[in-house]
């Protein structure tokens, strides 16, 4: 977007999804003079509107963070299951050779996003029904073969992904993609298909900058898909015990404002739900991780009332 500076007349021209929700003013690098910002958000900025269930129109959202352990498996799982609890058709997609998602509720896939990417299977053959209203496209080691088929393509690399999954569009309310660490191929082909990013953060320094580099790198992807929307900051391993914590947390509010999402409390309920192929609302359903979870499926579907 272009700024003037009212004192010097100088032009500026700002990425707006840099901008903090909550700026008002600015300064002018040339006379360094403080003036008023009024910015009229875009579309994409604005309260994002209730999904009807059984709406055509599909909402797409990318789990991701370059660093690891903040809980990106755990919130893609417990995202997508209790927007299916709450009774939309989800689809969960695991894009990690580790393939765990598969593992955390509990089924066993003959096949997954590989054979849908490969052209091997069809996608109704790909797809494993893991809850109600919950559908699984796995990951697994065989996606090793499909990032070097990636790396092979001499142009348009970058869509494989979301030129394979064209079929789930409008079968679906939500489709979430859970991402792996790190930033390779199958990463970059995530935000290629998504349209909104959900990035868990935990409570730590470490984790804040992964945080900022991932945020540059998703910067030069918006230079050729605008309509990626940053859209929720989700702080993770909340402890009020430790006092940096809070510290962050703050930091983070005042950065990212109505981005931010209600911070997913420390909670051993949490680690232990995978191990007996199960989500947290099955598991534990009155643990603090619950009832935060349920928060943000509210918060996601922009719905007060769901999971009451």
């Amino acid at each position: 977007m272009l700024v003037i500076c009212p004192h010097c007349n100088k032009k500026h021209t700002i990425d707006e999804n840099k901008i903090p929700a909550n700026a008002t003013k600015a300064r002018c690098t040339t006379c360094g003079k403080t003036f008023a910002l009024n910015i009229k958000r875009s579309v994409e900025e604005k309260k994002q509107k209730p999904v009807k269930k059984g709406d055509t129109v599909t909402r797409k959202i990318g789990i991701s963070l370059s660093k690891g352990g903040v809980g990106k498996s755990t919130t893609s799982i417990n995202l997508a299951s209790g927007l299916a609890l709450a009774g939309f058709k989800v689809l969960l997609i695991d894009t990690d050779t580790q393939g765990q998602d598969s593992f955390m509720l509990g089924v066993k896939p003959k096949a997954g996003l590989t054979e849908i990417v490969t052209g091997e299977l069809s996608l109704k053959e790909c797809l494993t029904k893991a809850r109600e209203n919950l559908w699984l496209l796995a990951g697994g080691k065989a996606l090793a073969g499909v990032k070097r088929m990636i790396d092979r393509k001499d142009y348009g690399g970058e869509m494989t992904v979301a030129e394979a999954l064209i079929p789930v569009d409008n079968i679906f309310d939500y489709v979430i993609v859970d991402t792996s660490p790190g930033w390779d191929p199958l990463t970059v082909n995530v935000l290629f298909y998504v349209n909104e990013l959900l990035i868990p953060v935990a409570l730590d320094i470490m984790a804040l900058q992964g945080l900022s580099e991932f945020l540059r790198s998703i910067s030069s992807i918006q230079k050729y898909r605008p309509e990626l929307n940053l859209k929720y900051i989700l702080p993770t391993f909340e402890d009020k015990r430790v006092k940096k914590t809070s510290r962050i947390l703050k930091k983070i509010a005042k950065i990212y404002g109505e981005r931010l999402c209600q911070p997913v409390r420390y909670n051993v309920r949490l680690s232990e739900a995978p191990a007996y192929g199960k989500t947290i609302y099955e598991y534990a359903p009155g643990c603090n991780g619950s009832q935060d979870y349920r928060e943000l499926v509210r918060k996601v579907a922009n719905d007060p009332e769901l999971l009451s």
